[in-house]
């Protein structure tokens, strides 16, 4: 099983809809992030879970 590790973004609900997936885009082109979840509350403000898989180096021994 792959090993992910998550961060969480918080966007406020002032935020268009074109700022946001600007701003998801850019934690996925640079940061190698992809969206785990995304829930839309009550306010309008919207909770993002980004996620991106743990690569662990195996020791080569010679």
């Amino acid at each position: 099983m792959p090993e992910y590790e998550f961060v969480d973004v918080y966007v406020p609900r002032g935020v268009s809809r074109k700022e946001a997936a600007r701003l998801l885009t850019d934690h996925a082109e640079y940061g190698h992030w992809e969206l785990d979840r995304l829930s839309l509350r009550r306010d309008g403000s919207r909770r993002v879970r980004l996620r991106r898989r743990i690569i662990r180096q195996v020791r080569a021994t010679w």
